[in-house]
């Protein structure tokens, strides 16, 4: 890289912290770092044009948990590890709308469903029964029941004769969310390059050396925001999860509203600008899909399609105006990784899917693990 002395003393000299990811975790984590140091230097390097990961390739699922799923986490975690986690969700939701404001991020309140497939029998009439107790547990923290059964008003097709309903549940415009922390970043004077890639880091006594391929700088401290590329820095702690997702071209008298889940949320659609945007399928291909290559699977499409013509739109006609996919981090546990990786170095990763309600929060701690000399 041939950089200019007035290039390198603006963007590459004397910085305090330097972080790595421009997703919602970045953001958040550098609006943070300058609340907390307001004479600091703050510098964000970012691998794509935008953020590579899950931050603007989402569904813009403001949620914390379909009823399927908080039954399917109650069995590899404990109950309270699993409030704990809802709790955090939910938390993240409210300071991400505090953060940025609900006009600004198109926040619509439509609640959220979960349907049912005819052929998923068990999971139907096990989420039926353990309705009233998922309620009782959740209670101490939303105070009324957030799940309620509903006879499906939407002419879906092929599914059981109830939909599990949950009033709390909204989603968001994903670009405008995106767009609101990236403008913020730069009022309050946070430096972003984009199209930089970081190779490798040295760690020294008193800073980090970080390498883009053919050249260098030094900061004080390193923090990595890259969720699903943080395989590596993390021990393979952290997995890639790939999402793929279809977008309809608009639909005349559209009368879907809100977010679903489908088949223990491996699926899931909602409307947008009278479209409906449809992803998942991971399970179809888990091994597939543990990857961190962007692109799209004629398996995963074909069903995405075929739920769409079977399920959701049966008696519509609809024409697909995009494909795109994202990259998730998932892990053993639900729980992120908020830590300290040695001297200089932090990470804030593994969201679990859940980057849009727990990204805000897990920025905010990551900032809060570096405490000034």
């Amino acid at each position: 890289m041939n950089f200019s002395y007035w290039e390198l003393k603006n963007w590459f000299t004397d910085i305090d912290y330097t972080i790595v990811g421009s997703g919602i975790v970045g953001l958040n984590c550098a609006l943070a770092l300058r609340e907390k140091f307001p004479e600091s230097k703050i510098l964000i390097l970012e691998k794509g044009i935008l953020p590579q990961g899950a931050s603007t390739k989402n569904a813009g699922f403001a949620c914390f948990g379909s009823i399927s799923e908080i039954i399917d986490d109650l069995k590899s975690h404990n109950e309270e590890e699993v409030t704990q986690l809802i709790s955090k969700r939910w938390n993240g939701l409210q300071l991400l709308r505090k953060n940025l404001g609900d006009e600004t991020i198109d926040f619509k309140p439509y609640g959220g469903y979960e349907l049912f497939l005819t052929e998923d029998e068990s999971t139907y009439n096990e989420c039926l029964q353990k309705l009233p107790f998922i309620n009782e547990l959740l209670k101490p923290l939303f105070r009324n029941d957030v799940f309620a059964k509903e006879v499906d008003r939407f002419a879906f097709h092929g599914i059981r004769e109830y939909l599990v309903f949950n009033p709390f549940e909204a989603q968001i415009d994903t670009g405008k969310m995106m767009n609101a922390l990236l403008q913020k970043a730069i009022a309050n004077n946070i430096l972003i390059l984009n199209q930089v890639e970081v190779t490798s880091y040295l760690e020294k006594k008193d800073s980090v050396e970080v390498d883009l391929g053919d050249f260098s700088f030094s900061t004080k401290k390193v923090l990595f925001a890259t969720n699903g590329f943080a395989g590596k820095l993390t021990n393979n702690k952290v997995k890639p999860a790939r999402a793929q997702v279809l977008i309809t071209e608009p639909i005349t008298n559209l009368d879907i509203k809100g977010t679903f889940h489908l088949d223990k949320g491996y699926y899931y659609f909602r409307n947008i600008d009278n479209r409906i945007l449809l992803g998942g399928g991971r399970n179809l291909a888990f091994e597939e899909e543990t990857t961190t290559q962007l692109g799209q699977t004629e398996l995963i499409q074909n069903r995405l399609e075929e739920l769409l013509k079977e399920v959701i739109l049966p008696n519509t006609d609809f024409k697909i105006a995009h494909r795109w996919s994202g990259i998730m981090g998932l892990g053993s546990a639900k729980n992120p990784i908020v830590e300290q990786l040695s001297d200089h170095v932090y990470c804030g990763v593994r969201l679990g899917g859940m980057g849009v309600a727990i990204g805000s929060l897990i920025g905010k701690e990551l900032a809060q693990l570096i405490n000034k000399k």
